[in-house]
């Protein structure tokens, strides 16, 4: 297929002007934001351009279709608050070039998708959650930011352009080409790696309700201080993890909010996310008791309550066997030696797809092992060997 590499990366930097943060390649361009309203619009043209039918969905999903039967690619191209420009929009802008180049050609029928809110403003892969199944768009709707927006409200938006939800049967299969977001393929030489799994996730959040008090006055003793109850917490659960996780096992805070978040006041109130992942179920749910038990000891040790929101993630998902052979299979016609079978240790749409299709993931290196940043980057010539094996893998599976 006529593969224009040029194309692609003038695709990919067009994409990164949206929402550009003025620091290094880094974009602002969060889910429903002003940002990723007009890059979507702006994705939507350029699949109108290839030839491609776009759609929107009531999520705001986005899909460039080519038949009514065809293999589906793509990624997302909403960011972190403070994100990279490749993170989802690489495998946006690749899809859509493969497709177009295959429509050029008069090759076999492929369709690309830029899924809405992969990076969980409001859920966990919200788009492909909703699209899969996986949630109620119901239920999705009542979901909030951290500033109080729900989901109905941002869909609202996009109420005029949107249309049905598309059936899972209009495809044959995903395939997803995303940067690493780690160190291994860079630190090892490598550059390519299929990914074999992708890993499971838990996220919740946990408050700590204690007495706000002033800081000058209340003996340590008296004090019920949340800001305590938290530290301990994070200690004493990092050593009852200590036989039952793995190396590969990863559990961060990653989100806090003090309350009153003053020097001169004992803390009345913390909320705080908790989350791992591993790729065995039965570990994370292992971990989920162990947290939820800890959590509970130590608010009644400190003198504070300990209330524990919904769990929400995504189960392990296995990459489908012959997905995986054509991603091999053209990784090594094109860069002998130089690429490996690899788990994902992070979360990724072509989870959620994997339980309604055949499903495959090609990585390409992270330079540093950075990602969720605003100094994310790949070398071109990595950008363009995985567009490359993205499109011979595409073109085994797509007949």
């Amino acid at each position: 297929m006529p593969l224009d590499p040029q194309r692609f990366l003038d695709d990919l930097r067009k994409l990164r002007s949206f929402g550009a943060s003025g620091v290094g390649k880094g974009v602002v361009r969060q889910a429903y934001s002003d940002a990723d309203i007009a890059a979507r619009k702006w994705l939507a043209g350029r699949m109108k351009k290839a030839g491609l039918e776009p759609h929107f969905d009531p999520l705001g999903n986005l899909f460039g279709l080519a038949a009514e039967k065809s293999l589906l690619l793509g990624s997302h191209s909403d960011s972190q608050p403070e994100g990279g420009w490749l993170d989802g929009a690489l495998g946006v802008a690749a899809g859509l070039e493969v497709a177009r180049a295959a429509r050029e050609a008069g090759g076999p029928p492929i369709s690309c998708v830029s899924f809405q809110d992969e990076e969980g403003r409001f859920g966990v892969l919200t788009g492909s959650d909703v699209w899969t199944g996986k949630l109620a768009l119901a239920e999705a709707d009542g979901f909030a930011d951290n500033t109080g927006n729900t989901l109905a409200d941002m869909r609202a938006q996009i109420a005029e352009q949107a249309g049905d939800f598309l059936p899972h049967s209009r495809f044959s299969g995903f395939l997803e080409m995303h940067i690493e977001q780690g160190p291994y393929l860079e630190e090892t030489g490598l550059r390519l790696g299929v990914v074999t799994d992708i890993v499971g996730i838990r996220d919740m959040r946990i408050t700590f309700e204690g007495r706000q008090n002033h800081a000058g006055t209340t003996p340590m003793h008296l004090r019920r201080d949340a800001f305590q109850a938290l530290s301990a917490f994070n200690a004493v659960l990092n050593s009852r993890f200590a036989n039952v996780v793995t190396p590969a096992t990863v559990w961060t805070i990653g989100h806090v909010a003090l309350h009153p978040n003053a020097s001169s006041v004992v803390p009345g109130r913390v909320e705080f996310s908790m989350q791992w992942r591993d790729a065995d179920a039965g570990r994370l749910a292992r971990m989920e008791a162990i947290i939820e038990d800890t959590a509970q000891e130590i608010a009644a040790s400190h003198g504070v309550t300990a209330k524990l929101g919904p769990v929400m993630g995504i189960e392990p998902a296995a990459m489908a066997a012959r997905f995986q052979v054509e991603l091999a299979d053209a990784a090594e016609a094109l860069a002998p030696s130089k690429w490996q079978k690899m788990p994902s240790g992070a979360l990724h749409d072509a989870a959620n797809l994997a339980t309604v299709m055949p499903a495959g993931m090609l990585f390409v290196p992270s330079i540093g092992g950075i990602s969720h940043a605003f100094d994310e980057d790949t070398d071109e010539a990595d950008l363009v060997l995985g567009l490359k094996v993205l499109d011979r893998a595409a073109l085994a599976l797509a007949v």
